[in-house]
């Protein structure tokens, strides 16, 4: 399954729903263990981004798994990734670690999400999912990520 081709079926469509859902707990997870673990100068303001971040995360994949409910596939659950997390993810204690860490996530959702809407909006398929509301959604969390982008820059130039 690529980005790089038009989605051409629910199942592909469901799937790659699944990776975004996979990866909002990947930082969902990620965000709770570096808040755990975050100490030492700019506390608040890390803590209040990872906060934000895993509210934000949260919320993403609770979108992403009413489409996929719209599509009648099942998703992973939560706890099976946190698992993971916790057991292969060690957190960086580092503050710049951290944001640096951050970054990464937000970006890495970003292009996924951009890459996504290419592929779908790429396609000729008709999908049991109303495709405006798909898009809709889809574009809408691309964009909470490009502001998480540039929240985290902003808070590293705060503090360089």
């Amino acid at each position: 399954m690529s980005l790089t081709q038009p989605v051409v079926s629910d199942h592909q469509l469901a799937r790659l729903l699944q990776i975004g859902i996979v990866l909002e707990e990947v930082v969902e997870a990620r965000a709770a263990k570096h808040a755990e673990e975050t100490s030492g100068a700019h506390e608040q303001a890390v803590l209040d981004l990872l906060a934000h971040a895993e509210t934000e995360s949260a919320e993403h994949r609770r979108q992403l798994e009413a489409l996929i409910d719209d599509l009648e596939a099942d998703t992973v659950p939560f706890e099976e990734i946190e698992m993971l997390v916790e057991a292969q993810y060690e957190a960086d204690k580092d503050f710049d670690g951290v944001l640096y860490d951050q970054l990464c996530n937000e970006e890495t959702a970003y292009k996924f999400y951009d890459d996504l809407i290419e592929a779908i909006e790429a396609s000729d398929v008709t999908f049991t999912i109303d495709r405006k509301r798909l898009l809709a959604v889809l574009s809408d969390i691309r964009e909470d990520e490009a502001e998480g982008v540039e929240d985290v820059t902003d808070l590293m130039e705060d503090y360089q």
